[in-house]
């Protein structure tokens, strides 16, 4: 279906509730996306439908808006509680993160429409069952984890009333060793339902999994490119060596050239903790988001990135890249036990605010490309990737290049309607009849425009060079080759038993106890410095004998992050600490204790 030949219509437009219209206005959400306006209509009359767009263009509220709708308009004749709608997901992030997105949409709703995440909330199976014993409208989950409460019995869950099925991220369904889990849970639904695949690739597991749920779909191919346009997101690349990168990154950040939060990836966990103790070094906080750590984990680091506790996070899409263009074998429970599966930066993850993406290790796949550059220029907001390229590397960035020039080559294109009309020899330029030698020419050079130009673009169009001269930052090198060889394979590995031992204190039972003691709470935090490396504390700050000419007034100058303007708060005493405590509880008269005013003028008396 193509995206020019429908109107794209506006939220109060789409029949929806005046509830919902409410949550979305509180949301700022001026007016839907391409496939929100396109596929909210087809689902809202009932049609199994799949949905293909790209990362960040709001595929999560287009089919929660018409699920929503369909569940307020049941319970008008409802005659009992039941659980009409199964959202799947891939990852225990993406149902945390889908149920976030449900319970804002439905906040106007009151308890009217229930929303129960059995996967991504907590691992206690107790606490599992008590949610589905109450009968949410909505069950977000893996399929792993619904199918074992479904085959608990009826008394658990029963989804024989199921009236929507949605499959999020379709394309990782499979891939994360689900199919033989999904096949067996599409038993325990009715016969007649309405089906949702959502996905960002149309791939053949798709076309499989679509043979098994879904009947007379209708396919959304909206026809726009797989990220955002090239005036809201731009390409970057410096050309470097293994031994270069290091200390083109740390010049990068010290120099403030890159400013705002950033991702930086990598294809390994412990290329992660690698960076991470080298940018340690000179005094860049900086936090991993480990795969092999528990969900729970990895949603808390999430989320203080997102709130702007930090502004640099490492991330890493390994297991996306083991065989890339491959497929992996779905049976193979020894490799989902072996690591997380469920954790890949590069898919799925809602990093909130992001304004650059620094492929340090450039991807091995042009999709892994695309989805790290997605994590960027979200919405309406802008971003930048820069990546590091080297020799080994440039078959990858030339394939990247051509990907991209198939994406935006349109773009640059002069219109067909731009050309004088008296000047037109037919409204197609493949036209064959007989032309005068001036219409011939002009026929010539528009198809060197609309038919060979995509051809030829210029790569550097795409993915622009970056003007970073090295030798201008040469007097990091050294610096950054020491720093860099102290991050070796024992230093990396002490590190990650270290957090592994201390993340096992930070409990969620304790979360009460970090309520009452603020300061304790600091202990919580993802971006500490590990100690494995001896700290030497010169490195930290740049000598202006090594800062080129340039950069002196942008280096001494640096704009104050968030975390650090709340590192300058100053520090509360534990007499102001305790006086504030008092002064805040609701069940003190006044701020003066009268019981030692009282004792205070007897003693003066006294006297």
């Amino acid at each position: 279906m193509s995206s020019t030949q429908q109107k794209t219509l506006q939220f109060h437009e789409l029949e929806l509730d005046q509830r919902i219209l409410k949550a979305v206005a509180a949301l700022g959400w001026s007016q839907p996306t391409l496939i929100q306006s396109t596929a909210i209509p087809l689902l809202l009359e009932g049609k199994d439908v799949v949905v293909r767009a790209r990362t960040g263009s709001g595929k999560t509220a287009t089919y929660a808006l018409p699920l929503i709708q369909k569940i307020l308009s049941s319970k008008l004749n409802a005659s009992e509680q039941c659980v009409s709608a199964l959202v799947l997901c891939p990852t225990k992030e993406l149902c945390r993160q889908s149920r976030h997105v449900i319970e804002q949409l439905a906040e106007s709703c009151g308890k009217v429409v229930r929303v129960a995440d059995i996967a991504g909330s907590t691992n206690d199976v107790a606490s599992q069952r008590h949610a589905l014993a109450e009968r949410p409208d909505i069950v977000i989950s893996t399929p792993a984890k619904i199918l074992a409460h479904a085959e608990a019995g009826s008394n658990v869950v029963n989804l024989r009333h199921i009236e929507t099925l949605v499959v999020d991220e379709a394309d990782l369904i499979f891939a994360f060793g689900y199919e033989q889990d999904f096949k067996r849970l599409i038993k325990h639904l009715p016969a007649i339902y309405q089906a949702v695949i959502v996905s960002a690739t149309i791939s053949d597991d798709v076309v499989r999994m679509k043979g098994l749920c879904l009947h007379d779909a209708v396919t959304l191919k909206l026809e726009e490119p797989d990220l955002v346009s090239l005036e809201q997101l731009s390409h970057q690349r410096i050309l470097a060596e293994e031994n270069d990168k290091p200390a083109i990154l740390v010049a990068l950040l010290k120099l403030t050239l890159i400013q705002g939060k950033s991702i930086i990836f990598v294809n390994n966990v412990d290329r992660c903790y690698k960076v991470r103790l080298f940018l340690e070094q000179f005094g860049i906080r900086v936090c991993v988001l480990n795969s092999e750590l528990p969900a729970n984990i990895r949603i808390h680091t999430i989320s203080q990135f997102n709130r702007g506790s930090y502004d640099i996070i490492i991330a890493s899409d390994e297991h996306m890249l083991e065989k890339p263009g491959g497929k992996r074998k779905s049976s193979s429970k020894a490799n989902l036990k072996k690591g997380d599966l469920e954790a890949s930066a590069s898919r799925g993850i809602d990093f909130q605010g992001v304004n650059n993406v620094i492929n340090f290790d450039f991807p091995r796949d042009v999709t892994s490309y695309i989805h790290r550059a997605g994590r960027t220029a979200r919405g309406n907001n802008k971003g930048a990737v820069l990546s590091f390229v080297s020799v080994k590397e440039l078959p990858i960035n030339e394939a990247v290049e051509q990907k991209l020039q198939r994406c935006f080559a349109r773009e640059t294109l002069p219109k067909w309607e731009d050309v004088p009309a008296p000047s037109k020899p037919h409204a197609n330029p493949e036209a064959t009849e007989t032309l005068s030698k001036q219409d011939v020419k002009l026929k010539e050079r528009m198809r060197r425009d609309f038919v060979e130009r995509p051809k030829k673009v210029d790569s550097t169009d795409m993915i622009k060079l970056y003007q970073f001269k090295l030798e201008e930052v040469e007097a990091f090198r050294y610096r950054a080759q020491d720093c860099w060889r102290a991050a070796t394979r024992v230093a990396v590995h002490d590190t990650r038993m270290k957090e592994l031992k201390a993340e096992i204190l930070n409990s969620e039972k304790l979360k009460g106890f970090f309520e009452e003691n603020k300061r304790d709470l600091q202990a919580l935090r993802h971006d500490k410095p590990t100690r494995t490396i001896k700290q030497q504390s010169h490195l930290s700050h740049v000598p202006d004998y090594i800062l080129p000419k340039a950069l002196k007034r942008a280096a001494l100058n640096p704009r104050p992050t968030a975390a650090a303007s709340a590192a300058k708060q100053p520090r509360m005493s534990a007499g102001k600490a305790a006086y504030q405590r008092q002064s805040n509880d609701p069940l003190m008269v006044s701020e003066v204790d009268y019981g030692k005013r009282r004792n205070f003028t007897q003693r003066k008396k006294t006297k």
